[in-house]
């Protein structure tokens, strides 16, 4: 996946806003709460970086390519950086996109989440 189809799908999630920070990294919110980053690696290969629950968190962390995510897993969050070529499709980053975009707006207040019309029966 290249970064402007990172960006081209996070836009499409829903509630997202997108802003440059951390060394011109493109930065995905949903509710002002972080749940994508593109960039964030010192070389030209892109990089990825998402939340993830628990058991993806394990899977992922020793597969080719993967890792617990600089500064943020060593910090105990569950955040996991896909970095260089791996076998992984863009259908599977996809997924955890969009999971991660999940996982952080199940982490906000029920009134933002009704007023951002997310996570609704």
């Amino acid at each position: 996946m290249t970064y402007d189809e990172f960006n081209d799908y996070c836009r499409a999630l829903p509630a997202t806003t997108h802003v440059v920070q951390w060394g011109n990294s493109d930065v995905w919110k949903v509710g002002g709460k972080v749940f994508a980053i593109g960039g964030w690696q010192k070389d030209e290969q892109p990089a990825f970086t998402f939340k993830t629950c628990d058991l993806d968190f394990e899977i992922l962390k020793d597969q080719p390519g993967f890792r617990p995510a600089p500064y943020l897993a060593s910090r105990g969050m569950m955040w996991i950086q896909q970095y260089g070529a791996t076998d992984t499709g863009d259908d599977d980053l996809r997924y955890y996109l969009r999971e991660s975009h999940r996982l952080v707006s199940l982490g906000l207040t029920k009134k933002k989440q009704r007023e951002l019309g997310l996570n609704t029966p």
